[in-house]
């Protein structure tokens, strides 16, 4: 994939924490349900997995929040769940339920047995979109691949769909930690080719979606998945300029282990909305960039409140470079696009007098 000149680059500058000139800003989910368009393109595609699996579509509606905002950053469109889906589970979606699996992983017999997969041949729909995407943003600002954490794929495979306590994951991890190890040295090469790949196809920066580390303890979060993560991050890859390639990790509830995360190779760590900003920069903004955190909630507010919030979380990172400014975790569906509008630009608006 050739590399192209970006016009706005000021995204993949926070990230380095070099100087900018307005904090950057994206949105966890930015394309989705909240946007008119979308359920659009979604309601032409027929179902969920069949949008992620057309690269024309999945560009489609990465594009579209780039239209109506002015955004620093697109992430490609997919889900965390297509690695699993390639290895056989039979990923599935209930309408109001979320995603299950028609087979999820029992005992250790069924890890032994799942297979191990390319993902530039298993999941070569994902490397197209990213390339489609590439090739479409032209330069215009960076693209962001992802993939879900060896951790929170595996709670899904275990649990066969989301969960209130995660207890068949649990149970296997506590009763048979070498069952549970298996899993996540599987998903963790998987994992870190999936990346590479999307790095090969055009992705400039990759983040690690790790949605339920939180859950565990401070013993369980090093031993089950950060240390799975650093993993992943010790075999990414250089970009087509040959430059290393950012990568974000994403621990929802991670706000106590900062200082472990900050020491696992990453370059920036997402918050969410239960730290603040300006506690995590003392303890590790020397190290790595920040990303977040307003609470997605703030987005039901009015566009005043909401301009308020950006202006409180702006002060309280105070000055300098290392900030990208995102939500504490995805924009949710019920959220009005002006609301999301008047959070982007109060971003830049605000923000310009911190990098003076």
């Amino acid at each position: 994939m050739a590399n192209t000149e970006l016009k706005n680059d000021r995204f993949l500058r926070a990230l380095r924490r070099e100087p900018v000139d307005v904090t950057p800003v994206w949105m966890m989910r930015q394309a989705g349900r909240y946007l008119p368009e979308y359920r659009a393109s979604r309601a032409k595609a027929g179902d969920f997995m069949s949008l992620c699996k057309n690269p024309q579509l999945a560009c489609e509606v990465t594009m579209q929040p780039l239209e109506r905002y002015p955004l620093d950053a697109a992430i490609l469109f997919s889900d965390i769940l297509t690695i699993p889906d390639a290895m056989g589970l039979g990923l599935y979606f209930s309408e109001g339920e979320g995603p299950k699996f028609k087979r999820p992983l029992n005992n250790l017999a069924d890890i032994e047995a799942l297979p191990m997969i390319d993902p530039l041949d298993d999941l070569s729909y994902v490397m197209d979109a990213v390339s489609v995407i590439h090739k479409e943003l032209a330069g215009r600002m960076p693209l962001i691949g992802f993939s879900g954490s060896p951790w929170t794929l595996a709670t899904y495979m275990i649990e066969g769909g989301g969960s209130k306590d995660f207890r068949k994951a649990k149970q296997l991890m506590l009763d048979q930690p070498e069952a549970m190890h298996l899993l996540l040295e599987k998903l963790a090469i998987t994992v870190a080719a999936y990346l590479n790949g999307q790095i090969q196809a055009g992705a400039e920066t990759v983040q690690i979606f790790d949605t339920w580390g939180g859950l565990l303890t401070t013993s369980g979060y090093e031993e089950f998945s950060l240390q799975y993560m650093r993993k992943i991050i010790q075999q990414l890859k250089p970009g087509a300029d040959g430059k290393k390639v950012p990568v974000i990790v994403f621990t929802k509830g991670g706000g106590l282990w900062l200082e472990t995360m900050a020491d696992s190779g990453a370059d920036c760590l997402g918050l969410d909305w239960t730290i603040d900003i300006d506690v995590a920069r003392k303890r590790v903004g020397s190290k790595v960039a920040l990303q977040g955190n307003m609470d997605p909630t703030m987005l039901y507010a009015s566009p005043k409140r909401i301009r308020e919030e950006v202006k409180n979380i702006l002060s309280k990172y105070g000055s300098g470079t290392g900030h990208i400014f995102n939500l504490g975790h995805g924009i949710t569906p019920e959220v009005k696009p002006e609301n999301a509008g008047a959070f982007i630009e109060a971003v830049h608006e605000f923000s310009a007098i911190y990098h003076q």
